[in-house]
C-alpha cells in the first residue's frame, strides 16, 4: 500500500471519530455499525434489520465491501421520470440489510442517475455508503480533456460527495487500442485520473471492459505505470468459457485469471447475462429449483460469482424490490456453490451455448435508434421465444410449423408497438460502436424481419 493510500486510510478511519485501533478492531466485528448509522438529523429512516451481509475486503484500502453492489443504471421510472421516492425506498432498504457499495455513470437513465444516487445517498453519513462511477467520454467530443474534465466534476455534483470511493474508465474495449489512446492516452485524461488518485478526491482507480481484449491486455501490461486498484469485468457462469462464442470478447475466464495473477480485485457486471441467466428455459431451470427448492434461479448466477474468491462485488442492477430482496438473501450470509454445483452450472452453460439466443444485455447503450426501434425489446422477445421453444421454427413441411410461426408472430406485434419494431430498422449502424456485446445489430434486425413477415 503507498503513503497517499496509507493517509487516505486514515483520513477515513479519523472521520469515524475512533482511534485507529479501536475502529480497526470494531470493524472486524460488524463493519457497518462503525463506519454506518443513521443520521441524527432525521434526513434518513433508522433501520434495525439484521445484518448478515457478506464481505469483502478491499485490499489496497481496507474498506469491507459488501459483496452485493447496487447498480444504479436500472432505475425505477414513473411517468417517465425516474421515481426518486421509490429510490430512496429501495436505498434505504439495501443499506439496513448491509449493502454499501452503489454503481452509477454519468450516461445511465438518460444522464440522470448521478443526481437520482446522489440524493439517495446524501440522506446518509458519507461513511455509510461506497460509490462508483465513471469517466464516460465515449462520445469524440468528450476526448477533448476540458470536457472530460467537467464531466468528472460534474459527477461529484451531482453525487454531492467531496471524494469518489472507486472511479472507473468506462468501457474501454470498443473500437479497440486506437479508441483507447484517443480517450484516455494521448490527450494525459488517465495521467489526470491519477493524479486525482494521489490528490485523494479518487480513492480506488479501474476501469470496466468489454469489447477488444487487446484492450484489456494492454491495460493490465500497463498497471506498474498505473496501479489499478480493481478491474469490473462481464462474469456469470455462462460467459466464463463461452463468451467469445457470440462475440468478440475473451472468456471471462481468461480476464478473470490474468487480474488475479496480478493481484488486482475484480467488480462484476452482467452476473445474470442481462437478467437470461434468471430466466432459464424450463428444462434447465428445473434442475435448479428441484436441488434447492424455494430458492431462486437467479441466485444459482450470484451464488457462482459469489463463490471465486477474487471477486470485491457482484453488481445487480435492481429495479424491483422484490429483486432487491431476493439479492439480499442470497449473499446474507452467500453459501458458496459446492463442486457438484460448479460442475452442474457448467453443463447448463454448455446447454445455452447452444440455444440461438442475442447476447444482448439490456443495458441500452444502443439506444436512443435514430429511426425509433425498441432494440433491446426486439431482442428479449426473440429471445423469450427461443428459451419458449417456440423458436427455432422447424421444417416449413412440419405439421406445427404455422401455429408456431402464427405464436411468434401474433406475440411479437403485442409486445412491440409497431413503431418500435425490427422493420424501422434502417441499417444505419449508428448502434454498432455502442454495443458493448459487439452484437451486429442491423443484422439481428433483419432475421426478425423475415421471421415476423
Amino acid at each position: 500500500m503507498d503513503e497517499n493510500k496509507r493517509l487516505n486510510r486514515r483520513e477515513f478511519i479519523k472521520k469515524l471519530g475512533v482511534g485507529s485501533a479501536s475502529a480497526m478492531a470494531m470493524m472486524a466485528l460488524d463493519p457497518l455499525k462503525v463506519i454506518a448509522g443513521p443520521m441524527e438529523d432525521g434526513k434518513a429512516p433508522r433501520q434495525s434489520a439484521h445484518n448478515n451481509m457478506t464481505y469483502r475486503v478491499n485490499r489496497h484500502t481496507g474498506d469491507k465491501v459488501s459483496l452485493l453492489g447496487y447498480g444504479m443504471m436500472r432505475l425505477p421510472m414513473k411517468a417517465g421520470q425516474i421515481d426518486q421516492e421509490l429510490v430512496n425506498k429501495e436505498v434505504d432498504y439495501a443499506i439496513a440489510h448491509g449493502v454499501n457499495y452503489f454503481d452509477t455513470a454519468p450516461v445511465y437513465c438518460g444522464g440522470k442517475s448521478e443526481a437520482a444516487t446522489g440524493i439517495a445517498l446524501h440522506r446518509y453519513p458519507r461513511e455509510k455508503y461506497l460509490v462508483a462511477t465513471k469517466m464516460s467520454n465515449q462520445n469524440q467530443r468528450l476526448w477533448d480533456i476540458d470536457k472530460a474534465k467537467e464531466m468528472y466534476h460534474n459527477s461529484f455534483k451531482n453525487l454531492q460527495v467531496d471524494h469518489i470511493d472507486y472511479y472507473l474508465m468506462h468501457a474501454v474495449g470498443g473500437g479497440g487500442i486506437e479508441n483507447l489512446k484517443h480517450r484516455f492516452i494521448e490527450n494525459g485524461l488517465l495521467d489526470f485520473l491519477v493524479e486525482e488518485r494521489k490528490a485523494g478526491r479518487i480513492r480506488n482507480l479501474g476501469f470496466s471492459y468489454h469489447g477488444d481484449v487487446a484492450v484489456f491486455d494492454w491495460l493490465l501490461d500497463h498497471n506498474d505505470k498505473y496501479q489499478f486498484d480493481f478491474v469490473q469485468i462481464e462474469l456469470n457462469y455462462v460467459d466464463w468459457r463461452h463468451a467469445s462464442l457470440s462475440k468478440e470478447d475473451a472468456d471471462a475466464e481468461y480476464l478473470y485469471n490474468k487480474c488475479e495473477k496480478l493481484g488486482i480485485q475484480n467488480v462484476v457486471m452482467e452476473p445474470l447475462l442481462g437478467s437470461r441467466l434468471a430466466k432459464l428455459p424450463a428444462e434447465l431451470a428445473q434442475q435448479l429449483t428441484s436441488q434447492r427448492p424455494g430458492k431462486s434461479v437467479a441466485s444459482w448466477a450470484f451464488r457462482w460469482v459469489g463463490t471465486l474468491p477474487n471477486i470485491l462485488v457482484a453488481l445487480s442492477g435492481m429495479t424491483y424490490m422484490e429483486h432487491l430482496e431476493d439479492n439480499v438473501k442470497t449473499f446474507s450470509p452467500l453459501d458458496p456453490c459446492t463442486e457438484a454445483e460448479k460442475a452442474l452450472l457448467a453443463k447448463i452453460a454448455d446447454s445455452l451455448a447452444g440455444y440461438p439466443t442475442i447476447p444482448c444485455t439490456a443495458c441500452r447503450y444502443c439506444m436512443p435508434c435514430p429511426y425509433g426501434v425498441h432494440i433491446p425489446e426486439n431482442f428479449a422477445y426473440y429471445n423469450e421465444a427461443v428459451n419458449s421453444h417456440v423458436l427455432p421454427l422447424p421444417d416449413k413441411n412440419a405439421p406445427d410449423y404455422a401455429e408456431r410461426r402464427r405464436e411468434f408472430v401474433n406475440g411479437f406485434r403485442k409486445a412491440i408497438e409497431e413503431s418500435g419494431r425490427a422493420d424501422q430498422c434502417m441499417d444505419c449502424e449508428a448502434c454498432l460502436p455502442k454495443c458493448p456485446q459487439q452484437i451486429r445489430i442491423p443484422v439481428q434486425m433483419a432475421r426478425l424481419v423475415e421471421l415476423t413477415r
